[in-house]
């Protein structure tokens, strides 16, 4: 039940800030700017309008809100896994350096027996 509420919740905040709202925004202020120009009470099309306005304006700093938490959790998710990400450089990298001390004391061993390898070829060639 939360999450099709959350689900239809999400429709109308995509819808809000599409030109189709726009277009319906401003048919709706037409309208009573109409009923007024008909000769309606002006005063009870107006507090019609500021009604229905106010409650607009409540759903729509609840529907910001509701953006606000779902990007505030996206951004901690996010953080997360930079941690993690971190986290996984750091071991890389202590590992680069394992592999280069090992390169390193092969590099050694090898320039020690080279000498040898050289002093034992020019034997056999003799």
């Amino acid at each position: 039940m939360k999450n099709n509420l959350e689900g239809f919740a999400g429709k109308i905040i995509k819808s809000i800030g599409s030109i189709w709202s726009l277009i319906i925004h401003t048919v709706v202020f037409l309208f009573f700017i109409v009923l007024i120009l008909l000769g309606y009470n002006a005063d009870k099309v107006m507090l019609i309008l500021t009604t229905i306005v106010s409650l607009e304006a409540i759903y729509l700093s609840l529907f910001i809100q509701m953006t606000v938490n779902k990007h505030s959790e996206h951004i901690a998710d996010i953080a997360e896994d930079v941690e993690d990400i971190q986290e996984d450089i750091e071991e890389i990298s202590e590992d680069v350096e394992d592999i280069q001390e090992d390169i390193e004391e092969l590099s050694e061993e090898d320039n020690d027996t080279k000498p040898l390898d050289l002093i034992n070829k020019k034997r056999l060639n003799d």
